[in-house]
């Protein structure tokens, strides 16, 4: 469903802003995710967010388009708002133009077939999010099948 939110004490604003914490990410079982690519990159996997926040107060790239496009077909739901609520959502004082919500999708280390690729990446407690990052382009590099974190990671 395409809906628009224009104001700030709206519920759904207060949920979804709840989720920057980690308490209220484990109790609804969901996460974001924040800008174009990365939201691109989990659609390509097959990973579509619930809900998709978008600016409204810019045109849409074409692989938002895309994105859209498909949230939508899934039942899931495109709210359109301001870059002020995005910016609410997100935390951050430069926010990207598109948020989405996802539902977690853990991964036992039982599932996982170790041997699909020579080589995979394994972190215990990472806290910096670009530690993360540095380790998912290494591994991208290397050929790594994948990025095990154990414990709480970032």
């Amino acid at each position: 469903m395409r809906r628009e939110i224009t104001g700030f004490s709206n519920p759904l604003v207060k949920q979804v802003r709840s989720l920057r914490e980690k308490k209220h990410r484990k109790r609804e079982g969901l996460f974001l995710a924040e800008g174009l690519r990365i939201m691109t990159e989990a659609r390509e996997a097959g990973f579509l967010p619930e809900m998709l926040f978008r600016c409204a107060d810019r045109d849409a790239h074409s692989l938002e388009i895309v994105l859209e496009g498909e949230v939508l077909t899934a039942g899931g739901d495109v709210i359109e708002t301001s870059a002020d609520i995005l910016s609410k959502l997100s935390g951050k004082d430069n926010a990207q133009t598109v948020i989405g919500v996802y539902h977690e999708h853990p991964t036992a280390l039982s599932d996982i077939d170790r041997n699909a690729a020579p080589i995979w990446l394994v972190a215990q407690a990472m806290r910096d999010p670009g530690n993360l990052g540095t380790m998912l382009r290494t591994g991208d590099a290397v050929g790594a099948g994948g990025l095990i974190l154990i414990d709480d990671c970032t």
